[in-house]
């Protein structure tokens, strides 16, 4: 590793232990299904401009839809805007030595950390698994957080893998998106080497009191600096009215497959020019009465609320 990279690895590894919100960012397209940059780059630089840490390429950025030259293509380009938010990069699919090739390449960029995700499809046991996490971990020159998404991999990450990998100087934290609280209580009890991050929005109230270090957002990329408000107030204990308001926003974002209902309300915001997907998702999955401007209009008010209480304070 070179100078300027093990100064930009320290560098990153400060931010990232200060991070306590990640946004799994959306990929916008054009109308024609091309990688819409002008959108990529406004939202990052919202991101940034909310304090918030970006994730690119994983589920809700629709990252396995994408070839590989457009996978790259994201990373350089969102690297390339020299924003003050650290990056962190999806590895996920299924062919073992694409995806070391694919954190080979991303080494050499200015990014602050991995996304390892289970091996889709296989269903891989305890074994398997250990096996796949620790090549990737091995071949990384950035920490790295595991993702436990049993709803789309198939599997749970079993716990004596993380046990086996928690000391691995590349294995930073986990991202536990089961929805299940006792199986984010065992991780926590069993491999407390590792930072755990909700990648639930809603369950950070319950979560808080358990120690969790931050949220993986997919809220995040509509609300960015309502979301960064309600995470920095759940890890305060400030819980109250906090489960009903975020989880009724949830319910409507995940009302239909992920990121369908976000791009759609993104769109009709005007944060991406059209809510256009990869197939097999699209956007006419979504009932016209959806009812995300409601939910976005109390958000909204919520945040006023919050912003005009802070000014009261001072």
């Amino acid at each position: 590793m070179n100078q300027n990279n093990q100064l930009s690895q320290k560098t990153h590894s400060y931010t990232i232990s200060t991070t306590t919100l990640w946004t799994a960012l959306v990929t916008p397209f054009d109308p024609q299904g091309a990688i819409d940059f002008s959108s990529l780059k406004r939202n990052a630089q919202r991101q940034s401009d909310a304090g918030n840490g970006i994730l690119l390429l994983g589920s809700t950025g629709e990252g396995l839809a994408l070839t590989a030259k457009e996978q790259q293509a994201i990373v350089e380009f969102v690297t390339g805007l020299a924003l003050e938010a650290p990056i962190m990069v999806a590895v996920g699919g299924y062919n073992l030595s694409e995806q070391l090739e694919w954190i080979a390449h991303c080494n050499s960029l200015p990014i602050a950390a991995y996304l390892l995700g289970t091996p889709i499809y296989a269903k891989p046991g305890a074994v398997g698994q250990t096996q796949w996490f620790s090549a990737l971990l091995e071949r990384s020159e950035h920490p790295c957080m595991l993702y436990n998404v049993p709803s789309r991999s198939g599997v749970n990450i079993p716990i004596t893998t993380v046990k086996q990998l928690q000391n691995h100087p590349n294995c930073w934290a986990l991202k536990e998106a089961s929805g299940d609280l006792s199986t984010f209580l065992a991780f926590k009890q069993h491999c407390p080497e590792v930072q755990l991050f909700s990648g639930e929005d809603a369950m950070m109230p319950y979560l808080a009191g358990a120690n969790v270090a931050g949220l993986v957002s997919v809220a995040s990329n509509v609300w960015p600096e309502a979301t960064h408000q309600y995470v920095s107030l759940a890890l305060s204990g400030q819980h109250q009215g906090l489960f009903p308001l975020w989880q009724n926003a949830v319910d409507a974002l995940f009302q239909v497959s992920s990121p369908i209902p976000t791009k759609v309300l993104m769109a009709q915001k005007s944060m991406i020019t059209t809510p256009t997907l990869r197939a097999p998702l699209t956007e006419h999955e979504l009932a016209a009465n959806n009812g995300l401007v409601d939910v976005d209009q109390l958000i909204n008010q919520w945040l006023d609320n919050q912003s005009q209480q802070i000014i009261g304070v001072k």
